[in-house]
């Protein structure tokens, strides 16, 4: 029961979110400045995460192919398929879940604790429209760019991963590459990044929200929320796999 009014006041709380903002002008410099502080600042991460991972895949994928009778091109296409369809949509988030949904729960937090989102209240702000609005646009607008930047670095991790470690040539991997490529992969990646993004955006910000208590507690609450983003990220990958490629 306890499960179902949390759930309950999740979608109360998205709610009050989705209600228009009271000054378009105050908005859109907060929007800007979570773009900055939820995109650009998880680029570095993202990029270099990725870069290794796709090497990492390269290598396993070549070394686990013994028989002379299967052709190296497999790895460029294992490499591919691997971070289009799963390393770059769901472990990326699970990535930003973890730095991005500890930052939002600890930011909103320490502003409940500090009665911060109180004093907007009492001036009539919408302190849940002003506070998480622009974290779930900047999530859903720059997150998809961060999952396509990833596949593409991985993608190329692994083509430098052969040149350095001679265990396939470029030439075979390029061609795995482009082998059966199928645009409608990165079409599903991308839906799931967006459903991704608003659960990294949300989840945090509900624990951070709705925190009681002092600092103790926020910090509670941003492991809780970096836990619970976690696995409705894992559950939902699951479901949309199964309703999208099933």
């Amino acid at each position: 029961m306890n499960y179902l009014k949390h759930i309950g006041k999740y979608f109360i709380m998205l709610k009050q979110v989705f209600r228009k903002p009271q000054k378009w002008s105050v908005f859109r410099e907060v929007l800007f400045r979570e773009i900055e502080d939820l995109g650009l600042k998880s680029m570095g991460i993202i990029m270099f995460i990725s870069f290794f991972v796709g090497g990492v895949v390269a290598i396993q994928t070549a070394m686990n192919i013994e028989s002379p009778f299967i052709p190296k091109y497999l790895i460029g296409f294992a490499a591919k398929r691997s971070m289009i369809l799963e390393f770059a949509p769901t472990f990326m988030s699970i990535i930003l879940a973890g730095k991005v949904g500890s930052y939002i729960a600890s930011s909103i937090g320490t502003m409940r604790v500090t009665e911060q989102i109180d004093a907007l209240e009492v001036m009539g702000i919408n302190s849940l429209n002003y506070l998480i609005l622009p974290k779930i646009i900047a999530a859903l607008f720059f997150y998809p760019l961060l999952i396509l930047l990833a596949m593409f670095l991985g993608i190329l991790g692994g083509y430098y991963a052969g040149i350095l470690t001679d265990l396939f040539y470029s030439e075979d991997y390029i061609y795995g590459i482009q082998l059966d490529f199928d645009p409608y992969y990165i079409k599903y990646a991308l839906t799931k990044t967006v459903v991704f993004a608003f659960v990294i955006a949300t989840i945090p910000a509900y624990h951070g929200y709705y925190v009681k208590g002092g600092s103790l507690e926020v910090g509670r609450a941003s492991t809780q929320a970096v836990v619970w983003t976690s696995i409705v990220i894992i559950l939902l990958n699951y479901f949309l796999t199964q309703m999208i490629l099933g």
